[in-house]
C-alpha cells in the first residue's frame, strides 16, 4: 500500500510542477485567460457584449462551461471525502508529500517530527545526527522557492517567468513576489507545516468536515475488546500461528520505544482513539502498517485495521456511548439534583 501511495504522490507532485508549462491548468493574468487541458477555456462574455451571441447561448455556455463542471468537480471531490476522508491529502497533495519528507529529515537531525515537539519521536535504526540540520534548513528554503515560482507560473506565462529568471531580467513585481513567497513558504515549512495541514488548508478542512458527518466513512479501527479483533469483514487475513493481542499490550508493542502507531502518524494524531480525535487523519495507513509490523514481530495479530461501513459505524457508536452518560445514571443524577 505504501509503495502505491508513494507512486501516486510522486506522480502528482510532478504534475503539480509541470501543469502550468503544459497549459494543463493555469490562469494567465496577462491575457486574463484560463487554460485547461491545453485549451483556452472561455465563457464567451466578450462575444456576448459585442452582440455576437444571444442570451440563450450565453446562458448555455455558463451552464455547460462553468456551473456544471464546477458541480461535477466539487461534488465528486466531496463524495470521495464523504467515504474516505482526506484521501487527497494523504495520497496526492504535494504539500503533504513535503511534510512527510521534511519530517523524515528533521527526525534524522534531532529525533523530532516538528520543532515544537516537547520530546523526540524515536525510530528504529535511526540515530539523530546534527549534520542533518543544514540539510533540513536548505531543503525548506529550496522547497519554499520552488513553491513560490510554481505559483507564479500558474499566474504568468511559465516561459516568461523562467526565461527572465535565468537571464536575470525579472520584473520588480516578479522579484517581490518570489522573495515574499519564498520567505512565507520557507517559514511555513520550518515552523507550521503540521498546523497548516490541520487548520490552515481549506481543502483539507472541508474534507474532514464532510468525513466527520459520515459515521460510516473509512476510519482506522482499534480492537478495544480484550483478545478479540473487530469483525473480519474489513480486517486483513491473519497469518497462521499469530495469537490474539490484548489492548493493554499496545503501550509496549515496540519496546523500548513504546507504541509504534503513535510514532508512525505524520500528523501527530492518536490512532487508537475515536474518530473525533482523528479529525485530521489523512488516510495514509502508516499507523496500520506500524501496528502490523510491531505485533507480528511478537507473534500477535494487529489491533489496528481499516474499518468502513458497518464497522466504522461501530467505532462511531462506541465513541458516543463513552461520551454520553447512560440513561440510569442521568436519571439518578437528576433525582439527586431535585433532592
Amino acid at each position: 500500500m505504501q509503495r502505491q501511495r508513494r507512486a501516486f504522490q510522486i506522480a502528482f507532485f510532478a504534475l503539480f510542477l509541470c501543469a502550468p508549462a503544459l497549459n494543463l491548468l493555469r490562469f494567465d493574468l496577462t491575457e486574463v485567460q484560463l487554460w485547461v487541458l491545453g485549451q483556452r477555456w472561455s465563457l464567451g462574455i466578450d462575444a456576448f457584449r459585442q452582440g455576437l451571441i444571444g442570451p440563450g447561448e450565453m446562458a448555455a455556455r455558463l451552464l455547460l462551461r462553468a456551473l456544471l463542471p464546477a458541480l461535477l468537480i466539487v461534488g465528486g471531490f466531496l463524495a470521495v471525502a464523504w467515504r474516505y476522508g482526506r484521501l487527497y491529502c494523504g495520497w496526492l497533495c504535494p504539500h503533504f508529500s513535503l511534510v512527510e519528507l521534511l519530517n523524515h529529515v528533521l527526525q534524522k537531525a534531532c529525533g523530532r517530527l516538528s520543532l515544537w515537539d516537547p520530546k523526540p519521536t524515536p525510530q528504529r535504526g535511526l540515530t539523530p545526527d546534527r549534520r542533518w540540520w543544514p540539510v533540513f534548513a536548505l531543503l525548506c528554503l529550496l522547497m519554499g522557492f520552488a513553491w513560490a515560482i510554481t505559483l507564479l507560473t500558474y499566474l504568468l506565462p511559465p516561459a516568461d517567468v523562467w526565461g527572465s529568471l535565468l537571464h536575470g531580467t525579472s520584473t520588480p513585481g516578479q522579484v517581490r513576489f518570489l522573495v515574499a513567497g519564498t520567505a512565507v513558504f520557507t517559514a511555513e515549512f520550518l515552523f507550521a507545516r503540521h498546523l497548516f495541514c490541520r487548520f490552515g488548508c481549506a481543502v483539507g478542512l472541508f474534507q474532514s468536515l464532510v468525513w466527520m458527518a459520515n459515521p460510516r466513512g473509512r476510519v482506522v479501527g482499534f480492537a478495544r475488546d480484550a483478545g478479540r479483533l473487530p469483525p473480519a469483514s474489513t480486517a486483513p487475513a491473519a497469518s497462521f500461528g499469530l495469537q490474539a493481542a490484548h489492548p493493554s499490550q499496545c503501550r509496549s508493542c515496540d519496546e523500548p520505544h513504546g507504541n509504534a502507531c503513535d510514532r508512525a502518524c505524520p500528523m501527530h494524531l492518536p490512532p487508537r482513539q475515536f474518530k473525533r480525535r482523528k479529525f485530521s487523519c489523512v488516510q495514509c495507513g502508516l499507523c496500520v502498517q506500524a501496528c502490523e509490523h510491531s505485533q507480528s514481530a511478537q507473534q500477535r495479530e494487529p489491533l489496528l485495521q481499516w474499518s468502513i461501513g458497518v464497522d466504522a459505524l461501530r467505532e462511531s457508536l462506541r465513541a458516543r456511548q463513552r461520551e454520553t452518560p447512560s440513561a440510569p445514571a442521568q436519571h439518578a443524577a437528576s433525582n439527586g439534583t431535585e433532592q
